[in-house]
Formats: C-alpha cells, sequence, structure tokens
C-alpha cells in the first residue's frame, strides 16, 4: 500500500502533520542526545560515587566486623554523606529483584556496584520512592546502606521529561487551534459553494481567513454573480420567447378550429400541438432554473401523492417507510414525473423503486420500453437531443426531459445516470446525498 495511503487526507490534518511532525521529531532528538550525552554521564558518575562510598564503608568494616563497627559508620556516613549502615546479623541477600521503570537506572547502578565491589551484592531502586536499598553480603550476614535517590541518581532527567512533555502538549494545544482557525474559513467557501450548486441561498457568507482564502472567497463571489446573471438571462429569454410565441400560436390554433376538417387542416392542426409542445418544455426548462426553498420530506408518501395525480394503472412503487430527504418538492417533482413519463410513453410499464444507502438515496425508474444503446447514453442527457434511432419517431417532444431532470439533480447535489432495465428497457437512476 503505497504511503501516501496513510497521509491526513483533510488540510486541517496535514496542517497538523506539517507542525507537529517537526515538533515531534526534535522532542525525540532533544530527548535522546539530553539522555545519552548528559543525563546517562551524570548519573553513572553519581552512581560510581555511591558505590565508592558504599565500598569504602565494607572495606572498613571488614577491618573490625562487628555491630558496633558498623554503628559507628552509619554515625559518621549519615549525616554528611546521606548514606546509612546497618549490619542484619545472619541474613542472606534476597532472591528476587524488581527491576525500575527506566531499566537504565539499574543497568548503571549495577555496573558501578560490580566495578567498585567484589562481594555478593543486591539492590533494590523500587522499593522506597526517595530512597535506594543495597545489601552486600558479609561474613556475619548482609550489610545495608539506604542511600537518597538523588545521590545515585541524576533528578533533572525527570524534571526535564516533564517540561519537555508539557511543552509539546501546550505547542499541540496551540497548533488545533491556529490549524482550526485558518481551515474554518476554507470549509465555509466549500459549503457555500456546495450551496450554491444546489441553488439554495448563500447570501450570509462573508470571505474570511488568511488573504489568500479572503482572495478565493471573493473571486467566489464574483463568479456567482456572474454565473447568476447568465442564468437570469437564459432563464429570461426562454420564458420571453416562449410566451411570446404563444399569441400568435393561440390565434392559428383559432383560425385553424374554424376551418373545415381536411386531411391537410388536420396535419396541420397536430403541428400547431407540436409546436405547443415545445414551447411547454422551453418553459419547464426555464422553470427549472430558478430557485426553490429545500426542505426535508417523507419520501414515499411524497412519490405516492405524484404516481396518483399521474392517474395511470401501469406505475408501481417499491419503497420503504420513513425515508426522509431534503428536497425542493416541485422541482424534483417535475424530475420524477419527467422519467415517469417517459417510462410511460416508451414502454407499456413503469417500476419506481426508492432504496436508501448509508449516504445516499436511489431513486430507479425503470421501463419495458426499446430502452436507449449505452454509447448513446451520455449524448441523451444533453438538451436538445432526441434520440430517434432509439426511440420512436412519431412520439412528441423536443428532447429537454432528460436535460431538465440532469439539471434538477445536480441542482440537489446529485447525480442521474442511465442503466438497463430488468424490464428489458431503460433504467433511469437519481442519486441523492442523505
Amino acid at each position: 500500500m503505497p504511503f501516501k495511503a496513510y497521509l491526513p487526507k483533510s488540510l486541517f490534518g496535514r496542517a497538523l502533520l506539517i507542525i507537529m511532525l517537526p515538533i515531534a521529531i526534535m522532542q525525540m532528538a532533544v530527548a535522546y542526545f539530553f539522555f545519552n550525552a548528559h543525563w546517562n554521564e551524570v548519573t553513572a558518575n553519581l552512581s560510581d560515587s555511591v558505590a565508592a562510598d558504599v565500598s569504602v564503608a565494607v572495606q572498613l568494616y571488614k577491618q573490625d566486623p562487628s555491630f558496633e563497627r558498623a554503628q559507628r559508620l552509619d554515625n559518621m556516613l549519615r549525616p554528611k554523606m546521606e548514606l546509612s549502615v546497618a549490619l542484619e546479623q545472619n541474613d542472606t541477600l534476597p532472591i528476587t529483584t524488581r527491576d525500575a521503570f527506566f531499566s537504565n537506572l539499574d543497568k548503571t547502578l549495577r555496573r558501578a556496584l560490580g566495578n567498585s565491589l567484589n562481594d555478593e551484592f543486591w539492590f533494590d531502586t523500587t522499593r522506597y520512592p526517595h530512597h535506594i536499598d543495597i545489601r552486600v553480603a558479609v561474613d556475619e550476614g548482609v550489610l545495608r546502606f539506604i542511600a537518597a535517590r538523588d545521590r545515585v541518581f541524576a533528578p533533572t532527567g525527570f524534571v526535564f521529561i516533564f517540561w519537555l512533555v508539557t511543552a509539546t502538549v501546550l505547542l499541540s494545544l496551540v497548533s488545533i487551534l491556529f490549524i482550526r482557525n485558518q481551515a474554518k474559513p476554507i470549509s465555509e467557501l466549500a459549503d457555500a459553494a456546495e450551496a450554491f450548486g444546489k441553488g439554495d441561498d448563500i447570501s450570509t457568507y462573508k470571505p474570511s481567513g488568511a488573504a489568500e482564502v479572503r482572495l478565493a472567497g471573493q473571486s467566489f463571489l464574483k463568479m456567482r454573480s456572474r454565473l447568476k446573471r447568465h442564468i437570469e438571462q437564459r432563464t429570461t429569454m426562454l420564458a420571453g420567447v416562449s410566451h411570446d410565441l404563444r399569441t400568435p400560436l393561440t390565434r392559428l390554433k383559432l383560425h385553424m378550429a374554424m376551418q373545415p376538417d381536411s386531411k391537410d387542416n388536420e396535419a396541420a392542426k397536430q403541428d400547431l400541438l407540436d409546436m405547443e409542445s415545445m414551447l411547454n418544455g422551453y418553459l419547464d426548462f426555464a422553470r427549472g432554473l430558478t430557485g426553490e426553498e429545500t426542505i426535508s420530506l417523507d419520501i414515499k408518501p411524497y412519490v405516492q401523492d405524484i404516481i396518483s395525480r399521474m392517474d395511470s394503472a401501469n406505475i408501481s412503487l417499491n419503497c420503504e417507510d420513513d425515508i426522509f430527504v431534503a428536497l425542493k418538492p416541485q422541482s424534483f417533482e417535475r424530475a420524477l414525473k419527467n422519467l415517469m413519463s417517459n417510462a410511460l410513453k416508451y414502454g407499456a410499464h413503469c417500476k419506481v423503486k426508492i432504496r436508501p444507502s448509508s449516504n445516499n438515496i436511489y431513486f430507479e425508474i425503470e421501463d419495458d420500453g426499446p430502452g436507449i444503446p449505452e454509447e448513446r447514453r451520455v449524448e441523451a442527457l444533453r438538451p436538445f437531443q432526441r434520440l430517434d434511432t432509439a426511440r420512436n419517431q412519431n412520439i412528441e417532444g423536443i428532447g429537454l426531459g432528460l436535460a431538465i431532470v440532469g439539471d434538477i439533480t445536480q441542482m440537489h447535489g446529485g447525480s442521474l445516470r442511465l442503466d438497463d432495465s430488468e424490464l428489458g428497457g431503460l433504467k433511469a437512476v437519481i442519486r441523492l446525498p442523505k
């Protein structure tokens, strides 16, 4: 698996990694060199010093091995050298040992005592929090030494570790707060772009953050203004042309209605009906570009209501209960009606299936018509495309049905896909995010 697969995907995670990784490497390097070059050396010198004191005390005791001699050594060493001495007569060295959390402590002291003493010894660095227990075997029993811990090990190591960890935590918190504040404006820009793509209002968005992020936000607002102006112009043009053509079209329909019935007149009337259907298609396409408020709907009753108003017994619905999704109701109704109308127009039966997944809702509309060849499905989604080779040429239409569905689907943040139907015809699949 490539190394990039393990890297954070978000800007926040990557920025945090860029800042924290050098800090962590630096802290580890400092800690390594401190413990290996300074702390270990100081600890070794201290351990050697205590081991030498213990060795001298053992040699002095052996000159006159007695309980009184051990007592005099204790009185001499305890006040000045923080090293107590006691003779435990007829005792033996313990067999079990307990290792310290930092094993280097035991290794350093064991090496120092081994170099200074010729007798068997035993020590414990874990029993007492502030002292070290050292025992040396003598003929009369065990000579026990209790030494202050800071005489054996350098206490600055633990203080250094504490401040090292504290500094790392503080730097991490500052970095997290700083990076979060820098990443927030970018997330807000992404949310605004997503909302604009769905046709929602983004008037509350204000560019903020670093200079580059503010510049990107301002450029986005300028782009939004240009796109809105372009969309409004296109919508106004389509609506205006369609509306202006209705007046002469109505006069022509009235004139043809007053003419006697003939084969030519019937053909002319059919042409007028086709023209009216085209104008309605243009108006539908224009209305699909207008804004509408998004609300959360229970899908099953919403689709059932649409099917009931289409007044067709050839539409079946397969949908679970309690599936909610945010929709623009009128716009999405137009998309579903277009797909179901196409299914009934080109086939005898229409099957509607709605299925949820973890992140999306899928609307599948299938028919048993002739379908569309796979190589022409992308073309079918473009405006004003009529695939007469795949569908009946005598069926009305101007090639805007699937284009309107595609625009409405994208406005909801989803996608439209054409596929093969189990019924033998075409299956249109709308994917909407939950």
